[in-house]
């Protein structure tokens, strides 16, 4: 049987002679963090690399804090925003492993209030102008083809949950809550048709507290956080580590999560929010689609066990099937008109993160295969199993639009290997 380039137990070989991390030509991406702080676009990044399972590069710059300047060392906890999505649908594939779900059950099979659905018809410009329609599946909410939406996407849903301040952020009630209030407005259009990023995860997040009886964090420490050793990552701050959280900045003039009604500020470093005054210090709502915070190397334990192929928590043929692309062809094909964590041509989508099939087509350098996913802090991470690496970056800045930091940072690995 042939294997795919990933299940190999060797890198791949060019001249006989292993693709490896040159250390000389890493040392570039050290440069290229300064340059990124002394032009003031970032107050402070760090950038973790390992290959073949060990630690072949760290690089910090800058501080996660202007006023105090406390350097963004590797102890930094900071907002992982979307990153928390890949998570979560490990979480749930966990479930399925056990046979207490299956990813072509209709939603409302777990949340009775979306039984009823209606979705928005082609051209509708008031979110009364619906029609009767499917109930998504858990497949469809993981992979962002469910007919949800997110307020700082164009459109009518998109408006009519920022007029409800529908984003399951930290202080808005409860997951439940959310959900259910969710549950009131129509899908932006029938299950399927196309893919819009959306708050799907977070509904799993909630379907994940109905299979098991227990709330949303706490699964994550039994089966995730914990067995991983993820000690700083949680859904809030404690007291004890606000001296280590960064404070989020944006070079926009409004709201740095409303990107339809935000404008170019006077500066490139506004604070947005604070250790003091963070909503992440006092959490109702566990969002399982941007609900974590945490460390550059809790997050790159949770990029390697991917890399390993599920590393016990999941089967190898578990973690291949979430990193395979889902969808029927790139997303760019799927007629998307939503912001995004990553380019939507070259690159499909597996369970709860971004898989590449033309390198060439993303017009980044990568691998086939690489899976991954970012945050709206303009935090990164990708799993490339051809070349055996994983890649996370850590900074805090949003929107994570605001610079082609990911392309960068993948052409600088990319041009390591010799």
């Amino acid at each position: 049987m042939m294997l795919l380039p990933w299940q190999g137990r060797t890198a791949p070989y060019r001249g006989g002679m292993p693709l490896t991390l040159d250390p000389a030509r890493l040392s570039r991406i050290q440069t290229w963090a300064d340059g990124y702080v002394g032009a003031e676009k970032f107050a402070g990044l760090s950038v973790l690399i390992h290959q073949h399972g060990k630690e072949v590069l760290f690089v910090q710059s800058g501080v996660r804090d202007l006023d105090t300047g406390a350097p963004f060392d590797r102890d930094t906890v900071a907002r992982i925003y979307s990153m928390t999505k890949p998570i979560t649908s490990f979480v749930l594939m966990t479930l399925v492993e056990e046979g207490r779900v299956h990813l072509d059950a209709p939603l409302s099979r777990f949340l009775p209030a979306f039984e009823d659905m209606r979705a928005l018809r082609s051209g509708a410009t008031d979110i009364t102008h619906t029609d009767p329609c499917a109930t998504p599946t858990l497949h469809q909410l993981l992979t962002h083809r469910s007919g949800l939406s997110y307020p700082f996407n164009p459109g009518v849903l998109p408006q009519a949950m920022e007029a409800l301040d529908l984003l399951f952020k930290p202080t808005a009630g409860t997951l439940a809550e959310q959900c259910d209030l969710l549950a009131t407005l129509p899908l932006a259009f029938a299950p399927g048709q196309r893919w819009e990023y959306s708050v799907g995860i977070d509904v799993i997040g909630r379907v994940i507290e109905v299979i098991t009886d227990e709330t949303l964090d706490q699964v994550f420490r039994d089966r995730v956080l914990g067995p991983l050793g993820m000690v700083d990552t949680g859904f809030a701050i404690p007291d004890s580590a606000l001296s280590r959280f960064a404070s989020l900045y944006t070079p926009l003039a409004g709201d740095a999560m409303n990107l339809n009604a935000s404008a170019d500020g006077d500066t490139t470093l506004r604070m947005f929010d604070d250790a003091a005054g963070s909503p992440f210090r006092h959490t109702t709502c566990f969002s399982g689609g941007g609900g974590l915070v945490g460390s550059i190397d809790d997050y790159m334990a949770f990029a390697e066990c991917l890399r390993r192929r599920g590393q016990g928590l999941i089967s190898p043929s578990t973690a291949d099937f979430m990193m395979s692309n889902h969808l029927p062809g790139d997303i760019a094909s799927l007629g998307p008109a939503s912001f995004a964590e990553q380019p939507m041509e070259g690159m499909g989508f597996g369970i709860g993160g971004a898989v590449v099939i033309d390198p060439a087509r993303s017009r980044v350098p990568s691998s086939i295969g690489d899976f991954s996913w970012g945050g709206m802090a303009s935090t990164f991470f990708w799993v490339d199993r051809v070349h055996d690496f994983s890649v996370v970056i850590f900074t805090q800045l949003s929107p994570s639009s605001s610079y082609p930091a990911r392309a960068e940072l993948k052409a600088l690995v990319h041009g390591a290997l010799m």
